[in-house]
C-alpha cells in the first residue's frame, strides 16, 4: 500500500467525535447520579451512594466531561476505556460470549473508542491543546 498524505480535516474530526462521546458518556453518569434524562428504570430513578453504580456514575460523568472539554484527555480515556472493559466483563459477559446478543455493544465500542483517544490524544480542539500547546 502507498504511503499516502495526512488527511488535514482527520484531527478536527477526531475532536468532534471526542466532543459527541464526552457528552454521550457524561449523560450515562448524570442519569445514574441525579436522575436525569429518565433515571433508571425511566423514572428518575439514581443509584445509592457508594456502591459500584455510583463509582461507575462518577466516573462517567467526571471522565466524560474531561473528555467532552479535552482537558486530561488520555489519562481520562485510558481510565474510562478500562471502566467500559470492566463493565463488560461484569455486567455483558455473564450473558454470553457476543457482545450484540449480551447486550454489551455500546460497552465494546466506548472501552476502544476510548483506548484510540489515549493514544491519539483530543485533536487541535481541546483545553489540552489550549493550555498545553499540545495536540
Amino acid at each position: 500500500m502507498a504511503n499516502r498524505a495526512p488527511n488535514a480535516v482527520e484531527p478536527y474530526l477526531r475532536s468532534l467525535m471526542r466532543i459527541v462521546l464526552g457528552f454521550t458518556f457524561s449523560s450515562h453518569g448524570l442519569q445514574k447520579l441525579l436522575g436525569f434524562f429518565g433515571g433508571l428504570g425511566g423514572h428518575g430513578g439514581t443509584v445509592h451512594p457508594y456502591t459500584l453504580l455510583w463509582v461507575a456514575g462518577c466516573l462517567e460523568t467526571v471522565g466524560g466531561l474531561l473528555i467532552l472539554i479535552g482537558l486530561f484527555t488520555s489519562p481520562a480515556a485510558f481510565i474510562l476505556s478500562g471502566e467500559m472493559a470492566v463493565a463488560y466483563f461484569l455486567h455483558h459477559f455473564p450473558h454470553g460470549f457476543w457482545p450484540i446478543l449480551n447486550g454489551g455493544e455500546l460497552a465494546v465500542v466506548y472501552c476502544f473508542v476510548f483506548l484510540y483517544l489515549a493514544a491519539a490524544g483530543p485533536g487541535p480542539l481541546s483545553a489540552d491543546r489550549a493550555f498545553r500547546g499540545r495536540s
